[in-house]
């Protein structure tokens, strides 16, 4: 467990759609550890600039997940010791990292973002966010899922994305901006977590 005294870490979020934001991952992280932080929020274009840069060289937000488990996850709460279990963490790692992020990028770019309509484009990303799934459907069926494919697909309303993969389960519970239902913005967010680690401390 995080000692007390522990200074709070600061989560830089850039203020674009949050579903394109690993700074979610790293508040989910930091939750599990019960390691104090506070939220702070910069221009999307600012990671493309000085000193923003000098950090991360590509001009993203890196979410720094390997270095909170090395310093705060003594416990082994959301990682593992064994030699297996780790490599099969780094498996998915690049997974994700080298196929489903890139593709649920572009598939995200050209059906939600992009002033244009290019079908082979959209068929190509499409069809691959469909192939991550069947592999998700095969080896991660165990897992609750939370998922926003139906705005990455821009599936028609009252179409369920995950249909057509039993073996998933959508669990919901969030708006399209990663926030809980009923929340309407980081104050609220902010103020919310607060209530439910004071009733943690009351358990």
């Amino acid at each position: 467990m995080t000692k007390p005294n522990t200074k709070p870490i600061t989560v830089w979020l850039t203020r674009k759609p949050s579903w394109l934001s690993a700074s979610w991952a790293v508040v989910l992280i930091l939750e599990e550890l019960q390691v104090p932080y506070v939220i702070e929020s910069f221009r999307f274009n600012d990671v493309k600039n000085r000193p923003c840069t000098d950090i991360c060289p590509n001009g993203g937000v890196p979410g720094m997940y390997h270095h909170l488990e090395e310093v705060y996850d003594t416990e082994k709460k959301v990682t593992y010791e064994p030699l297996n279990e780790r490599q099969l963490l780094n498996q998915y790692l690049h997974f994700q990292m080298s196929g489903q992020g890139p593709y649920y990028g572009q598939a995200g770019w050209f059906n939600v973002l992009y002033h244009g309509r290019i079908p082979s484009t959209i068929e190509r990303y499409n069809g691959q966010v469909r192939r991550f799934l069947d592999v998700l459907s095969t080896y991660l069926s165990f897992m609750s899922w939370n998922c926003r494919l139906d705005m990455l697909l821009q599936t028609p309303p009252g179409e369920d994305p995950l249909a057509k993969y039993p073996d998933l389960i959508d669990d919901q519970g969030l708006m399209p901006n990663d926030m809980p239902k009923g929340i309407n913005n980081i104050k609220e967010y902010e103020e919310q977590i607060a209530r439910e680690a004071a009733e943690k401390e009351e358990q």
